[in-house]
């Protein structure tokens, strides 16, 4: 059976990729998937090299046939985009405000207006010295995230399937919106990754409330947690009030962003408190699987 952990946080920057990498680095027989399909950058530290590189189409956008129009400007009255409207030469349609809904093709009677796919964004599977990867570039200005998620974990899991590996570790997206629920629900397990700070807390309490909603068993992870330990324990407290257990308290070091600048997971490019205290975290999270 293959179990997923996904590694999640109420916010960006609580240092979610950093923890993912290096689980990356030191879990065996896993596929590695980044659902951060907005602004992906799990691959700045793994380095996969892309061997299959597939479109996504995740959206529809409409598209006039002015041959059959007749310019009754019923489309228009009913667009709540403003994608159609009416211009000197006749009826016209922006693509760029229109959102899919469908409702102008609906009332035409002329058809002559469709709905045509449209490239969203592209998925890719990859090879890293860590194991196979499955990452997505959502396109620039486009919305759906979720599906994009969705595609990367369905891709994954058949990885995962085909190549016998018993794990598959998601790169969550940050927040609580469509695509970190996508990239949560059916998990075994989900880290949340958080910070010592109110904001931090707060964040927390979203995410967490979002995974049990999902029946998602979670675990917490307080990253730098040394930079103000009064509000790590606030967090620990809160954990212990909900029986959520913290697998662990990673310290604040300057070596996490060497590390970084040169593309390398921690684990492998230092010794230190921060890596033992990953490697002890995973040890736990591993055990608990």
């Amino acid at each position: 059976m293959v179990k997923q952990l996904t590694v999640v946080s109420g916010k960006g920057g609580t240092g979610k990729t950093t923890i993912v990498a290096s689980f990356a680095a030191l879990a065996a027989n896993k596929v590695i998937a980044d659902c951060d399909v907005d602004a992906p950058d799990l691959h700045l530290l793994l380095h996969p090299e892309v061997i299959k590189r597939s479109e996504f189409r995740g959206a529809k956008v409409a598209e006039m046939d002015k041959t059959k129009c007749i310019e009754c400007g019923n489309c228009a009255s009913v667009c709540r985009f403003h994608a159609i409207s009416d211009t000197p030469s006749g009826f016209a349609l922006n693509p760029a405000r229109c959102e899919g809904c469908g409702a102008c093709v609906f009332v035409c009677e002329q058809d002559a207006i469709r709905l045509r796919e449209r490239i969203s964004g592209y998925t890719f599977v990859s090879r890293t010295r860590y194991g196979p990867m499955v990452h997505a570039q959502l396109s620039i200005g486009e919305e759906a995230s979720g599906k994009l998620v969705t595609a990367v974990r369905t891709n994954a899991r058949r990885v995962a399937e085909d190549e016998h590996c018993e794990l598959v570790l998601i790169d969550g997206s940050p927040g609580i919106g469509c695509p970190v629920i996508a990239s949560l629900t059916g998990v075994e397990l989900a880290l949340v990754v958080t910070e010592p700070t109110m904001s931090g807390l707060h964040d927390l309490v979203r995410i967490i409330n979002v995974a049990r909603h999902f029946g998602i068993r979670s675990m917490v992870c307080i990253n730098k947690y040394d930079l103000n330990e009064a509000n790590t324990r606030k967090i620990v407290d809160f954990c212990h009030q909900q029986g959520i257990p913290v697998a662990g308290k990673v310290p604040y070091d300057s070596i996490v962003t060497e590390a970084m600048v040169e593309g390398v997971p921690v684990v492998e490019y230092s010794d230190g408190a921060v890596s033992d205290a990953i490697r002890a975290m995973w040890s736990y999270i591993k055990a608990s699987l």
